[in-house]
């Protein structure tokens, strides 16, 4: 099974982090998740991140907003997928701007309330993570 590379961002204003609910029609469809997307062939984490989080939530960020905070590796029983997680801290005026530029519904939401929604198994330890980040 072919391993596919996704760039994953947790985007963060204050103590908020930004979610979108996954298209019904893809994977894990109707489940909520953090943007981001794969990564194409030669191109960096942070540069999928910019180019994934411009075309699914219309969220300007450039990658000095970056920061690594995990690599998940994880078996669907359909897909293996390697999740590269960077933690983005967005500037205050470009999170106005965020929207589901696809149509799909986007949140911002406090890291308290996350466990509110239903995310992807392989999200698990990325949920873990910002609520150990930001319950200082």
């Amino acid at each position: 099974m072919k391993q596919v590379h996704v760039a994953v961002a947790v985007a963060v204003v204050n103590e908020d982090v930004l979610i979108a609910r996954r298209p019904d029609d893809k994977h894990q469809g109707g489940l909520w998740e953090f943007p981001g997307g794969k990564v194409e062939a030669g191109e960096s984490t942070a540069a999928a991140l910019v180019r994934e989080l411009d075309e699914e939530v219309a969220l300007p960020v450039s990658d000095e907003h970056m920061s690594p905070l995990m690599e998940i590796p994880f078996n669907y029983p359909d897909k293996s997928v390697l999740l590269e997680v960077l933690w983005v801290d967005v500037p205050m005026n470009n999170a106005l701007l965020a929207h589901g530029a696809e149509g799909q519904e986007v949140r911002w939401v406090h890291y308290s309330k996350l466990n509110d929604f239903q995310f992807p198994e392989a999200n698990g330890p990325i949920l873990d993570a910002v609520t150990a980040r930001l319950s200082y």
